[in-house]
Parts: C-alpha cells; structure tokens; sequence
C-alpha cells in the first residue's frame, strides 16, 4: 500500500542532555507548513581505486546527519496572559537556534491589563537542543541533538512566518504507526494567525524620520538570525552539532520618501544605527513585538511596486558590545504576549 503523502506530523522537545532522544508527546506537536525532510545527508567520500578496467569505485558516507526545514506561523498561544504569559508551541525550537527564553511575570497593577510576556534574546552559550520526530504516514525519523537556524519572514498581505531550518545526528528510520487522533497530536494553544497588514501590524519603526512621527510604509521585512552551524564527529568526543558564530542580517521594502523627510542613503554612507521595531497583533494572547536597538544600513537600492517607488534596504543587526558598554547579544527581542 503506497505512503499517502499529505499525513505527516512533527514534533519537537527540549533535550535534557545533548544528543539523548526524548520521548516528545502529543503537546510537543508542531503545526508547521512546508515540511521538508532530509534524511541522511553527510560527506561523501569516494575510494578512487585503480583497476585495470572503467568503472566507478564505491563511494561512503561519512558525518551522517539529518536536515528538516519548516514553517511556523508567527502568533501567540491565544490565551491572554494573567499572573505570567505561555510558551508558545515553538518556544522549544527558538531555544535551540541559540536563544534564551524569559517568562516575565505581570507587574502590571489595579485594573491595568497585564504586562506578561515570554521574551527570547540571542546568547552565545548554553544552547539547548531538541528532538525532532517526523512521522511520514507510518515512516518515523528521530532526529537529536537538533540546533539550527531561523528567518523571520514578513510579507504585507501574507501571513508572517518563522521559518527553521534544524539539522541533527542521524537515527535510522523506523516503523511507527500513524495516530491521527486528536490525543496523539495536539494543536490545541496554538493562535489563528493574522494577516500581516495596517490592521493587524503597528508602531513600526525603523531608524526614526525626522520631522514626522509615522515612519514610511512598510511592504515587507525579513530578519535572518544568521546562526553558523557545524556537524562534527571527531575521534574520541560525542557526535554534535555547534553553532559557532551568528551574524543576524535582514532586509526592509519601504516606500520611498524625499531627502528632506529621511536621507536613508546619506544614513547608510555614514553609518548611521537605529532601531527595527513592529508589533503584530492586537489582541492579548496573539501578540508579537520584534525589536532590535541597531540596525546598521548597508547598500540601498530602488524597487517598485504598483508604480510606488520603494527602497529595498540590506541591514545588519549589531550586539550591544561594539563599543564594550554593553553585555553582548542582545541584537534583537522577541516577546510573545
């Protein structure tokens, strides 16, 4: 009987220790689109032998490793956040593309509403990890000691999304029974997303204009975390994958404004940072706040679209220790509230 290819499911949770498979369950599911799997992906190393006639030599893998890339959309929990805010379904994930999570408690008091949030920030130690299991109607991949990478992708119009990318060591597959079954994998806590437009999405901000308090029309926003992984398999040490560096880049589409409003060329030429800050949604329990304190322009060019004229702006994001009066990190926040 043929595998039916629309009935997948994936799962993914927090690793207590690197590289030792957790068992996930059906509050660990991940509502993802765009589920790619690559199963065994590795080095490959080819004899070369000489013989006395044509033919190729056999060719062996080496650092066998497990690749999946995804699709989350960018919402809350959709509860509305009291004494402390929930994790959303994809905490687990941020943290092992280099984050920290912070559960910040409501401080909020009287009948002011309640300030609660989970907030992620980048780090340069500690990374978690997590397991990943993928079930292709009956065909399960256990991948561990996943870490990875993740883009923010913001279309006007479209739903915004998280996009990962996780690599991790390879298990070989196994036989696992499909359960369909509402108590085997559990969407529930997970928030209907909201289209990314002037409804849903405010107090965009990106290196403030003078003379006007509103800054320019915002046609889309990418943010790459820009996390450097490496799989190594080294005689003597434990199969891992690191994350050895991370440049976090993105770039922005603008409407184009005159000089006199903002002089985004004269800003990028001399090196001028400021801040990269949205909000999406409007209702507690299904909002999200990116911002990042330095945004540095690099090249700017023209685009269009409907016969607007627009800027298409390449950035950088900076940590706050450029000039060792901060503590590192901290390019960017994400809170979830």
């Amino acid at each position: 009987m043929p595998l039916n290819a629309t009935k997948k499911a994936i799962f993914a949770k927090t690793e207590t220790t690197y590289g030792t498979a957790i068992s996930t369950a059906a509050a660990d599911a991940i509502l993802v689109s765009n589920l790619e799997v690559q199963p065994i992906e590795g080095d490959q190393v080819d004899r070369n032998l000489i013989k006395p006639y044509f033919g190729a030599s056999d060719i062996l893998t080496a650092n066998a490793r497990t690749r999946v890339s995804f699709g989350v959309e960018l919402a809350g929990t959709g509860t509305a956040p009291t004494t402390s805010a929930a994790v959303p379904h994809y905490g687990a994930l941020l943290r092992s593309c280099a984050m920290s999570e912070t559960i910040v408690a409501n401080t909020a008091t009287g009948s002011d509403p309640s300030n609660a949030k989970v907030t992620y920030k980048p780090v340069s130690e500690s990374i978690s990890s997590v397991t990943i299991r993928c079930n292709y109607d009956g065909v399960l991949h256990v991948v561990r000691g996943c870490r990875g990478n993740v883009r923010l992708q913001c279309q006007t119009g479209q739903i915004p999304m998280l996009m990962f990318e996780m690599e991790g060591i390879y298990v070989s597959p196994t036989d696992s029974a499909f359960a369909t079954s509402i108590a085997n994998v559990n969407y529930s806590g997970i928030a209907k997303p909201l289209i990314f437009n002037s409804t849903n999405t405010t107090n965009f901000r990106f290196l403030s204009q003078s003379n006007v308090e509103v800054d320019p029309c915002l046609q889309s926003v990418e943010i790459d975390v820009g996390n450097q992984l490496v799989y190594r398999e080294l005689v003597g040490c434990n199969k891992e994958v690191l994350i050895t560096n991370r440049r976090s880049s993105g770039t922005v589409t603008i409407d184009a404004v005159l000089m006199a409003t903002k002089n985004y060329f004269e800003a990028a030429n001399s090196n001028e940072t400021g801040v990269l800050k949205f909000t999406h949604g409007t209702v507690p329990g299904n909002r999200v706040t990116f911002r990042a304190p330095r945004a540095s322009l690099n090249s700017i060019s023209y685009t269009e679209a409907d016969n607007v004229l627009q800027y298409n702006i390449p950035f950088t994001l900076l940590p706050d220790s450029l000039d060792m009066a901060g503590t590192g990190d901290r390019e960017f926040t994400l809170d979830v509230f």
